[in-house]
C-alpha cells in the first residue's frame, strides 16, 4: 500500500535525511563512534559502567593466531564469533553445541575445525568489517536467550532494539529470527520486528518484510502475548548507555539471558529507522518532547518519564481481545 509524504509527516516518521542532521549530526561527536562501532571497545567500556555483556572468551588480532581457535573454545559447550567492526549481523557465527569434532550452527549444520579458521581468517581480512578495513575476531560464550521467549524465535537469540535519545528510551523492538533470516535477528533478511509499549514490555505490532503479521511464520505462536521479562532493568541499562558513551541519539541492542537477565549486546550510532514501521509510530512527537526535558536528569527518571508519555495500547491485543499478562 502506497501512501504520501503528507501522510509520513502527520505520523511523526522522520526520514533518513532528518535522522543524519537533525539528530546524528547535532548530538553524536564523531570522535566517540569508535566506542560503538568497534565491538570490543563496547564491551570493555561496558565493564567499565558495570553493564552486563556477554562472556568474552577471547580475541583473535592475526592470522598467526588463527590456527589457536579450536582450542581458544575447548571448554565451551556453544560460542558466537563475530567481527569487532561488523554491522547488519554480516559475519556473525554462531554455534550451539560442539559434537566431537563437528561445530553445530542452530540450524544443525555441522562445521569443522577448519571451516571455523577459514571464518575467522575471513573477518581478519575485513570482509565483514565497516569499510573493508582489517579487523578483530572476538569470541563470546553462548547467550541462553529466556525460556520464556522460544516460542517467538526460530533458531536463534531474540534481541530488543531501544532507541536512546538524550539518555531517554524513546522507542523499542524485539527482532524475532526466522528460517529466512537463518536464525539470525535481522529485519532486512527476514526476522519479524515487533514494536514494544515502552511502559509495560508488551508487544503493540508485529511486522515482516515491511507487512504487518500477528503470528511467527515458523513457529506459529501469536505475537499478542509477547511481554518482555525484566523490563525496567532493562530499559535502565539501556538508557545508561547514554552516560557510557555521550552519544545522544544511540540503538541499544539487549538480549535476555535465562541466568544474568538483560545484557548489552552491542551499540548503534546510525540506527536504522524500521522501528518505526513495528511501532506504527513515528519517532518525531517523541524526540521532540525529549528535547524540552532540562539535563541532569537521572537514569531512573528518564525511564519514568518516557514511561508516562510514550505508553501504547496494544493492536495485536486489539485484534485477539489478549490482555497483556501481568
Amino acid at each position: 500500500m502506497w501512501t504520501t509524504p503528507g501522510r509520513l509527516k502527520a505520523k511523526g516518521i522522520i526520514g533518513m535525511n532528518r535522522r543524519n542532521i537533525r539528530y546524528i549530526g547535532r548530538y553524536n561527536d564523531r570522535r566517540l563512534y569508535p566506542l560503538v562501532d568497534d565491538k570490543l571497545k563496547t564491551k570493555l567500556l561496558a565493564k567499565e559502567y558495570g553493564i552486563t555483556t556477554p562472556a568474552l572468551i577471547g580475541t583473535v588480532k592475526s592470522q598467526f593466531e588463527v590456527k589457536g581457535v579450536a582450542a581458544m573454545v575447548t571448554a565451551h559447550p556453544g560460542f558466537v564469533i563475530k567481527p569487532a567492526k561488523g554491522s547488519g549481523g554480516k559475519g556473525i557465527l554462531v554455534i550451539e553445541r560442539v559434537e566431537g569434532d563437528s561445530y553445530i550452527k542452530p540450524s544443525g549444520a555441522h562445521l569443522r575445525r577448519e571451516d571455523l579458521e577459514r571464518h575467522v581468517s575471513n573477518i581478519l581480512s575485513g570482509l565483514y568489517s565497516l569499510g573493508g578495513s582489517p579487523d578483530v575476531a572476538v569470541v563470546e560464550a553462548l547467550i541462553n536467550f529466556d525460556d520464556s521467549l522460544s516460542e517467538y524465535t526460530y533458531e536463534g537469540v531474540p534481541d530488543i532494539r531501544v532507541i536512546i535519545f538524550q539518555g531517554y528510551p524513546v522507542m523499542a523492538m524485539m527482532r524475532l529470527s526466522t528460517a529466512a533470516s537463518d536464525g539470525k535477528a535481522n529485519l532486512h533478511q527476514g526476522a519479524v520486528g515487533v514494536g514494544i509499549d515502552i511502559a509495560s514490555g508488551c508487544a503493540l505490532r508485529g511486522v515482516q518484510f515491511d507487512r504487518s503479521r500477528a503470528d511467527h511464520p515458523d513457529t506459529g505462536h501469536e505475537l499478542a502475548s509477547l511481554k518482555i521479562p525484566g523490563w525496567q532493568t532493562l530499559l535502565e541499562l539501556a538508557a545508561g548507555c547514554y552516560e557510557m558513551t555521550g552519544l545522544g541519539y544511540l540503538g541499544t541492542d539487549m538480549v535476555l539471558d535465562r541466568d544474568q537477565g538483560p545484557m548489552l549486546l552491542e551499540l548503534n550510532a546510525r540506527p536504522g529507522l524500521a522501528i518505526q514501521m513495528a511501532n506504527g509510530e513515528g519517532l518525531r512527537p517523541r524526540l521532540d518532547l525529549i528535547e524540552r526535558q532540562p539535563p541532569g536528569v537521572s537514569v531512573a527518571e528518564r525511564v519514568a518519564l518516557a514511561q508516562r508519555h510514550f505508553a501504547r495500547q496494544s493492536e495485536l491485543q486489539a485484534v485477539e481481545q489478549i490482555p497483556c499478562p501481568a
